[in-house]
């Protein structure tokens, strides 16, 4: 059994929000997409923080490097920031590129960030020296998803052609390519050893991690398939779409456990889902909209 209730909508973005990461202190968030900053949320209070910084371009990327201070923000003009959220100040700028940064992945037992995006490579940035040691060609389009899996070290990316790539993390060598997807590939997570990846195609696509084409799909929205997050303790998994709509689903039978639909719930977003993320304590679901709301959930299991 579980329950997710809304706890609170949040407002004050100007326009469209991309991207949600937990934040470093208790009860904290950030946001960012199509605004001139990234911006703290406080969950207790139900109210902006601060701004923590401005960029010059879109964020369509955040990654908070687990325990430390440091908020990796990824621009549409392939600029890589990394602000201390303490101190806040910048502590370092990368310039990948020129195209659009559209997902970071942190791989702890290297100490390294995975970056992706519009020109189709992975950068393999070391955090202790915030500079980039790898420059990895992976696709001819668009690598718009990725996911780490540490225990199978493997990294998934998926592309604008609707492939899935699997690397080996210790040496970034490629191991296989494979079309799942007869539309782009928007969002990969690993869970339970298998490998789910959604599409512009409205699928869900689950794989087993060595072998992509042993797979089932099923249908969980309407439309293009934005984000999957894995409980980081329960037997369940999130989904959002660009249908407006937010669902919960059992990391066992993939069963459909609660719809967070505006047909459903009168106050659920009202446009594109863009994107969500759990707290560490998995009490909440932040999720974050083109209709410029955040939406805080409030979860029981």
């Amino acid at each position: 059994m579980m329950d997710i209730k809304l706890k609170a909508t949040l407002q004050g973005h100007q326009n469209p929000i991309f991207c949600v990461e937990k934040g470093y202190y208790p009860n904290t968030f950030f946001t960012a997409g199509n605004d001139k900053g990234v911006v703290e949320w406080d969950v207790e209070k139900q109210a902006f923080k601060r701004i923590l910084c401005a960029v010059s371009s879109s964020v369509y990327a955040l990654r908070l490097i687990p325990d430390t201070a440091i908020l990796a923000i990824g621009l549409r003009e392939g600029k890589l920031l990394f602000v201390d959220v303490e101190q806040q100040k910048l502590v370092a700028s990368l310039q990948l590129g020129t195209k659009a940064i559209f997902a970071l992945a942190y791989m702890q037992w290297k100490n390294e960030l995975l970056v992706v995006g519009e020109e189709g490579r992975l950068y393999v940035v070391d955090l202790d020296t915030y500079k980039s040691i790898y420059n990895i060609p992976v696709s001819p389009t668009t690598v718009r998803a990725i996911a780490v899996d540490e225990k199978l070290a493997r990294i998934a990316l998926g592309d604008k052609d609707g492939n899935i790539h699997i690397l080996d993390s210790e040496d970034f060598h490629h191991m296989t390519s494979t079309k799942l997807h007869h539309m782009p590939t928007t969002s990969l997570a690993f869970l339970q050893g298998k490998l789910l990846s959604g599409g512009r195609d409205a699928q869900l696509i689950v794989s087993d991690v060595n072998r992509p084409d042993h797979n089932f799909s099923f249908v969980p929205h309407l439309f293009t398939v934005y984000g999957i997050y894995p409980h980081p303790s329960e037997p369940l998994f999130a989904t959002v779409s660009r249908d407006k709509s937010l669902k919960f689903w059992s990391s066992d039978d993939f069963a459909l456990l609660k719809n967070m639909s505006r047909e459903k719930l009168k106050d659920g977003h009202h446009l594109s889902v863009n994107a969500g993320i759990w707290s560490d304590d998995g009490q909440y679901f932040f999720s974050v909209s083109d209709d410029k709301l955040v939406k805080v959930w409030e979860f029981k299991a």
